[in-house]
């Protein structure tokens, strides 16, 4: 007994709106699935078994090409800015040290705001950069002089 090609679109468009409200799953990969079992059993027939063999690879296939659709999606192109994500736009970030560095704790100043700071020992006034953030600290270092121009 095989199933009529039009339950496996329901079942994709089910599929697809669940997806909606589960995001970051692989259900829409799976409703593409369930969508290229009904185009092909609509166009060439197959028995119930066929059509869960083809659904299952079907399914397989979609769900790896879906991460590698997702993998590359989720990369950050060089030099664009970490949208929504202020502690990875503050690397490399130049401020100075308002409350000197010992033991390895301190605060910094960066544009009108002062941060906890973890880094070396610096006195007050020296100039840093910002190499990491951990928690609600940054993690500096000195800051080198600007390479002056040649002439």
């Amino acid at each position: 007994m095989a199933l009529p090609w039009w339950v496996w679109v329901i079942l994709a468009g089910v599929l697809g709106l669940a997806e909606l409200h589960v995001p970051g799953s692989y259900l829409v990969w799976i409703a593409l699935g369930a969508a290229l079992t009904s185009a092909v059993h609509a166009a060439f027939g197959a028995s119930l078994e066929g059509q869960l063999a083809i659904f299952a690879v079907a399914s397989a296939l979609s769900c790896i090409a879906g991460y590698f659709v997702y993998r590359r999606l989720g990369r950050r192109r060089r030099g664009e800015v970490p949208l929504n994500d202020r502690s990875m736009a503050m690397i490399g970030t130049r401020g100075t040290v308002c409350e000197a560095l010992v033991n390895g704790h301190g605060k910094v100043r960066l544009g009108d705001s002062v941060w906890l700071a973890m880094g070396p020992d610096l006195g007050e006034g020296t100039a840093i950069v910002v190499g990491g953030v951990r928690g609600t600290r940054l993690v500096v270092g000195p800051a080198k002089p600007p390479a002056s121009e040649p002439r």
